[in-house]
């Protein structure tokens, strides 16, 4: 299971090339597209600017053995309907599953089947993030999502000081999610999760909605949750014996629709400014296709050994980011260990339960009760 990927690079399969023999060693590969591909878009975002990618990078997933794609995110309609329709058609023309975004609603909230060794895997992805264009309609092309909630109260006498912020998830889409998995439930021998969720390029937080929808997922049947889109490795958990990844962090991310120069756009030039406000940091200047936190070097690649009853054992190979955007794979060795350190101090900074152990050159977080 691979994090966030953004292929906007003239040679995308250069990306993979550090990780590749571990990625094809994989029966099902799953990851996150993170903008739409497309040679007939326009760009309309909503948020922060990301502009479409060519279809033709996609390609690069396949060759790198991924298998199954979940796009449900803030971009997936950066470039309008097209995108989305573009973005659908070609990974599947290359073979890859899709889940996650569609022409429309019902469209976007259909899961991915994959089969393998006899068993059935099912794939659901939704977006909790916003923004409201990017979301799916009856009529409108976008992605599955969850309506997050934003509360501030002022818990101390002093006005305008700063509020506790409190999240959590708008219960009629919350049960829509509920009603898709229980659904997936009844076809499937194991089932997984995607929540583009999370606080963009800030460590060890994991928000409240982000453990409520998670939890709600696995009360619903899910096996596995898995999220991105923080561009920055979470924490791990254990919820009634089900592994729970909060943030895959980046996978492999070539893009650079983040850095700005004189010929950007004012659009771009007030997204870094603020970003700068919001997260206090300046990119790696060395990381030219790399604009995000400097702890994002930090990478893994998550796995799951699953049968019948569900997932066996969960846990992640180590990588680390070079700066030529490309994750290296990296064993139980000081670079290996460092990640291991952060990913052990991300989860207990944001209250979270997983206990880690190497094994062999893989670091494991769950393993099933009954085994």
């Amino acid at each position: 299971m691979a994090g966030d990927l953004i292929l906007d690079e003239p040679n995308p399969d250069a990306l993979f090339d550090l990780a590749r023999h571990q990625l094809k060693a994989c029966d099902v590969l799953v990851g996150h597209v993170e903008v739409p591909h497309t040679a007939r878009g326009i760009e309309t975002h909503f948020d922060v600017p990301a502009p479409a990618s060519d279809p033709a990078h996609l390609a690069a997933l396949q060759r790198a053995g991924f298998h199954v794609a979940t796009l449900a995110a803030n971009h997936i309609a950066d470039a309008g309907p097209n995108g989305v329709e573009d973005t659908i058609a070609e990974l599947r023309r290359l073979g890859l599953a899709t889940t996650g975004a569609g022409m429309n609603l019902t469209e976007a909230r259909q899961p991915a089947i994959v089969e393998r060794q006899g068993l059935r895997l099912g794939f659901l992805s939704y977006n909790c993030v916003g923004p409201r264009e990017s979301w799916a309609g009856r009529d409108r092309a976008g992605c599955a999502y969850v309506h997050v909630l934003t509360h501030y109260e002022l818990d101390h006498a002093s006005p305008g000081g700063p509020p506790t912020v409190y999240t959590f998830a708008e219960p009629d889409t919350l049960e829509a999610m509920a009603a898709d998995i229980e659904a997936l439930r009844q076809k499937v021998d194991v089932l997984m999760v995607a929540l583009h969720k999370g606080l963009g390029h800030t460590p060890a937080t994991v928000g409240m909605y982000e453990r409520q929808v998670a939890k709600a997922a696995i009360d619903a049947g899910a096996d596995v949750v898995v999220g991105h889109h923080a561009h920055i490795l979470q924490g791990m958990e254990v919820y009634k014996d089900r592994p729970i990844f909060h943030g895959l962090g980046n996978c492999a991310i070539a893009t650079k629709a983040l850095n700005v120069d004189g010929n950007s756009s004012p659009e771009r030039r007030a997204w870094a400014e603020r970003r700068r406000k919001l997260f206090g940091f300046e990119p790696d200047p060395e990381y030219t296709t790399y604009p995000f936190h400097p702890e994002a070097k930090n990478a893994i690649l998550a796995y799951c050994e699953v049968d019948r009853s569900g997932v066996r054992t969960a846990g992640y190979r180590p990588c680390f980011v070079n700066r030529h955007s490309q994750p290296e794979v990296v064993g139980n060795d000081e670079r290996g260990q460092a990640v291991a350190r952060y990913v052990q101090d991300v989860s207990a900074r944001a209250g979270l339960n997983a206990a880690f152990e190497w094994t062999g050159d893989r670091v494991q977080f769950y393993r099933r009760r009954n085994l």
